[in-house]
């Protein structure tokens, strides 16, 4: 199958049938970050409330369970501070909890992040404190797991990492169970730069790892998304015994998972087939009996995973924070909703041959699920763009 692309004609690569995938993987812990589904009738111009399509939102959970894999709903890949207000938010949590009832237990099934972007005038750790609060209890309310989110109101007023260490201690005490601490970024929101009280990585970590320490009861694990896999080795390996690191790392993926960190990613919302597949390979790669089949098992592994990479590291770049296009894009070819729209008009964040190379990379990739559908709607995309 070809189709005329700017710069070509391209020839789609040979379909991928991927296995079917239905029990989560047992040696990792994995979450996929979801997107939203916007209504395609509703008004989401930039700055209107968020309008949601909530039977196509609540399918994609489907599909995502359906492969094995956990949900982190109400996060930055959900549009959080970029579309997605407190009032769809709250549905959102709400929602998304009680679909995974027909799936299992909400609690293992679900996290949604909990922050303070419905107060964007808290000017006080306490007010700042009660913000986090309401949205911690709306998530426990659900049924769901928490993860608490960095919170830009937080990074501009704490003075240091006493003030952090002083919010999130409150938080400690309103959760009725451990929770996932968020650490975003700033090439994911620059209005996160500095968090943890400092502006130097390794001093922010020291602060980071001695609020975990005196917690550690009340900490499930950690999600960094700093990009930087080194950084992330030596975190993983500081943390007090039980604590989790899940990655966020969209770079490096694959070496990182596989040398011991737990998983909660936005690019597996694109890539669910390819990474359940990975994940039930690794589960037997640890379980080999002898190290000749772990090897092999782990190269199996690599091979599945490397094309994503590739895929996801144009979907993430820079600006990264517009990662959710690309996302959501994905979703759209591959037939999860019917129309290429996004709150806030974020499907404008990223240029024609940025999704054209997208289609490539996932073409490649072996995630188009049905390439006539594909082909059809890039081609519908192309046409409206007057190619």
């Amino acid at each position: 199958m070809r189709i005329d692309l700017p710069g070509g004609a391209y020839t789609l690569s040979d379909p991928v049938t991927w296995p079917v995938v239905d029990r989560p993987a047992t040696s990792r812990v994995v979450y996929a970050a979801a997107h939203v589904v916007a209504d395609p009738m509703g008004d989401n111009t930039p700055g209107s409330p968020a309008a949601v399509d909530w039977d196509a939102t609540l399918r994609f959970r489907g599909h995502l369970w359906s492969h094995g894999l956990r949900v982190a709903d109400a996060m930055d890949t959900a549009q959080r501070n970029m579309g997605l207000d407190w009032a769809a938010t709250r549905e959102l949590i709400s929602r998304s909890a009680a679909a995974a009832r027909a799936f299992g237990d909400p609690a293992e099934l679900v996290a949604c992040g909990a922050g303070t972007d419905h107060a964007p005038g808290a000017g006080t750790l306490d007010e700042i404190t009660a913000a986090y609060t309401e949205q911690i209890e709306t998530v426990q309310a659900a049924g769901a797991g928490v993860i608490v989110m960095a919170s830009r109101r937080l990074a501009r007023v704490a003075a240091g990492p006493a003030d952090y260490h002083r919010v999130y201690g409150k938080l400690f005490g309103v959760a009725d169970r451990p929770v996932i601490l968020h650490w975003l970024g700033e090439m994911f929101d620059p209005q996160l730069a500095g968090y943890w009280g400092s502006h130097d990585v390794a001093k922010a970590t020291e602060s980071f790892l001695e609020l975990i320490h005196a917690n550690a009861a009340m900490v499930e694990g950690v999600k960094v998304s700093l990009l930087d896999e080194a950084h992330e080795v030596a975190l993983r390996a500081a943390l007090p015994p039980g604590v989790r690191l899940y990655t966020g790392d969209d770079f490096n993926y694959p070496s990182l998972i596989r040398t011991g960190s737990h998983a909660l990613l936005g690019i597996f919302d694109a890539i669910a087939p390819a990474a359940a597949a990975a994940l039930q390979v690794l589960d037997s790669a640890e379980a080999a009996c002898t190290p000749e089949a772990r090897d092999r098992l782990l190269a199996h592994y690599d091979e599945i995973l490397a094309p994503t990479v590739p895929l996801s590291r144009k979907i993430f770049e820079t600006p990264t924070y517009n990662y959710k296009t690309g996302i959501v894009f994905l979703a759209w070819l591959n037939g999860h909703q019917d129309a290429f729209a996004m709150v806030n008009g974020a499907q404008a964040a990223r240029s024609l041959p940025h999704l054209c190379e997208v289609f490539r990379l996932a073409d490649q990739a072996g995630l188009l699920a049905d390439q006539e559908l594909a082909v059809r709607r890039m081609r519908a995309l192309l046409a409206v763009n007057g190619l």
